[in-house]
């Protein structure tokens, strides 16, 4: 095996595709600018979604990049050897070239080559891949391809469960490699539930034990400690529409790899945090606390906690958005972050008098990384600044709050309210109070603590002209023009393209209007046409508007459409565009609008473009 680190994995990735005729992009921000529905780029596939869904890439067909992610669904699990809330992913896509032998092929060559590749030893491969079901049959063309592919190093591959171990020749060595997994596991997106393009995928796996692992015990999607997925591949070769899926004329592959487990694997670590990502950072936290990374499970559980925060803490505020610590989206997970390392740190008694702690491991994580990411460098001291007065904000009340805590938590249950008020008061991000009181088998309200949440986001919001559910960022009249224009776009995409469309967002400033909706795919130019037309001669016609407030299940009962109900306070108003019998126009919505539409000018679309699987943009101007 090669031992190489971060830096040469990395370009040994990009040089390997490269000259397989993919272009390199770079990595994209971790601020997702086509898909809504997430607050961080989430995967490498995701800023490559509109072309994946059909539009043409100026690069080409053939794509490979780093890219810079962040996913919070498995944080409970950081403390592992192997979770982690930002990491990087290496992926290579072909945009309705290549289809799965070259990818299966071209993913276990650099995986196993000596020269150019990673080194692995073939024998410690294993794979999974789509078992079939109603909806698209077994993946026997990647099973016919991983057949191929280790029968070239003298392995017979096996599928588990369908073949015995008797060898088919002698100069083979038999050995189940190959195991069959439903849609919850070999399929993009897991599970199929969502419209959109989505097809089987195959993923690969790196077996830890010694020898022939026991398949009682131990196999891929069964003992995620002994076999590590270190690469996926889908195959995007299905439309689904409505429950039925139909075969796309423009095939798609789509992969990811894991940089941190590539990093473990290649070293013999099983252990990301024993890479060269994370090594540097566990070593400033050892000597502060005067600890060993090893010496006890609950210290090598916080070290993994600390480091993994504070380096995704950094590359989120280094990522030129300008994201800082707040009680609202990002910054609320950039708060929770820097907060649970800070919480961490005190049981491992980095203190207050350690005052160069950040600034070392700052420090050490832009310098790592700043070759790859420029980025880091020119925001360094605003990282640091903003890191060291969240520190000091938490730490006033961070003693308080645990206080509190311990009172609250000897009656043996924290409701909603009070999980709530440590929330507000002390600054205690609730997935804390979650944390210390399942270390104390006591309960908390999660759904009474939303619910508080929520009620408290309204309070505060109201009054500010700025914070309309609409998505407006101000109410000039330009603005408020185009908010109205929304409400002729959402009604005339029902009447032209059916009642399945529905408001999944919108961005509206005094230039333009930006709509997301469901819709599975691409919209032709007569369709375009049409809402337009649409548009404007309810514009022409000078239709009047008008609302009404009322209990909010009665104005969905009347038939106003409306998008986000766990938004809605008991009392709503219902804006109507038209007649009151028939109007063009009916929904529920905060304002402002136009008192009549006829002020509106020309409605044009300037762009309609993919947002992700089943979700499409509209971006729409006003023209006098």
């Amino acid at each position: 095996m090669n031992l190489m680190n971060s830096i040469e994995i990395r370009k040994n990735f990009l040089d390997f595709f490269k000259l397989r005729g993919h272009a390199i992009l770079p990595s994209a921000s971790l601020v997702p600018e086509n898909d809504p529905s997430v607050l961080f780029t989430t995967a490498g596939m995701q800023p490559l979604v509109p072309y994946l869904l059909g539009e043409r890439h100026p690069r080409g067909v053939r794509l490979a990049n780093h890219q810079k992610c962040v996913r919070l669904t498995d944080i409970d699990e950081v403390g592992d050897p192997t979770h982690n809330t930002f990491f990087e992913m290496l992926g290579n896509w072909s945009l309705g070239d290549y289809f799965k032998k070259e990818s299966i092929k071209w993913s276990f060559d650099f995986l196993t080559n000596n020269e150019y590749g990673l080194g692995i030893d073939c024998r410690k491969i294993y794979v999974s891949v789509f078992s079939g079901d109603k909806d698209s049959p077994l993946d026997d063309e990647s099973i016919a391809v991983w057949k191929d592919t280790f029968a070239q190093f003298g392995i017979d591959a096996r599928v588990f469960g369908k073949e015995d171990l008797a060898p088919k020749t002698k100069k083979l060595l038999p050995s189940y490699r190959v195991f069959l997994l439903g849609k919850e596991d070999n399929w993009w997106p897991a599970g199929g539930k969502h419209p959109g393009p989505q097809g089987p995928d195959t993923e690969i796996f790196y077996f830890w034990g010694e020898g022939e692992p026991n398949l009682q015990m131990e196999r891929p999607g069964f003992n995620d400690e002994k076999f590590w997925e270190v690469w996926n591949n889908v195959f995007m070769e299905y439309q689904k529409n409505d429950g039925t899926y139909e075969k796309l004329a423009q095939k798609n592959v789509d992969t990811g790899m894991g940089l941190e487990r590539a990093c473990a694997v290649v070293s013999g670590e099983q252990d990301i945090f024993r890479t060269d990502l994370f090594a540097p950072i566990i070593a400033i936290i050892e000597t502060e606390s005067q600890l060993s990374y090893k010496s006890q499970p609950e210290v090598t559980r916080a070290m993994r906690i600390i480091a993994d925060h504070l380096r995704a803490t950094v590359m989120i505020m280094g990522d030129d958005s300008g994201i800082r610590p707040s009680n609202e989206d990002r910054g609320y997970i950039l708060r929770k972050l820097i907060r649970r390392a800070t919480h961490y740190q005190k049981t491992l008694n980095i203190t207050d008098a350690n005052q160069n702690f950040f600034e070392q491991v700052v420090r050490t994580i832009v310098d790592n990384y700043v070759p790859i990411y420029p980025e880091l460098g020119r925001n360094y001291n605003f990282i640091l600044k903003e890191l060291r007065g969240e520190e000091e904000k938490f730490k006033g009340t961070l003693e308080k709050g645990l206080k509190e805590w311990k009172k609250i938590a000897k009656k043996g249950s924290i409701s909603g309210e009070e999980a709530f008020r440590l929330f507000a008061t002390y600054g205690f991000p609730f997935e804390l109070t979650e944390e210390l009181a399942a270390q104390k088998n006591i309960q908390v309200d999660r759904k009474g603590f939303k619910a508080s949440f929520n009620k408290h986001r309204k309070i505060s919001h109201n009054g500010s002209p700025a914070r309309f559910a609409g998505g407006l960022v101000d109410v000039s009249p330009e603005t408020v023009k185009l908010h109205t224009a929304t409400h002729l776009l959402q009604a005339a995409l029902r009447k032209v393209l059916g009642l399945d469309v529905w408001q999944k967002g919108s961005n509206i400033n005094p230039e333009r209007l930006r709509f997301d909706f469901s819709y599975p795919e691409k919209l032709s130019e007569e369709q375009l046409n049409q809402v337009e037309s649409l548009v404007n001669k309810a514009i022409a016609d000078k239709l009047p508007v008008q609302y009404s407030e009322m209990d909010s299940k009665k104005a969905l009962q009347s038939g106003a459409l409306g998008f986000f109900e766990d938004r809605y306070d008991e009392k709503v108003k219902v804006y109507s565009i038209g007649g009151e019998d028939t109007p063009f126009s009916k929904e529920i919505c905060g304002g402002p609008h136009v008192k009549n539409i006829g002020e509106l000018g020309r409605f044009k679309i300037i762009k309609e473009e993919a947002v992700s699987a089943g979700v499409r943009r509209i971006k729409a101007v006003l023209e006098n």
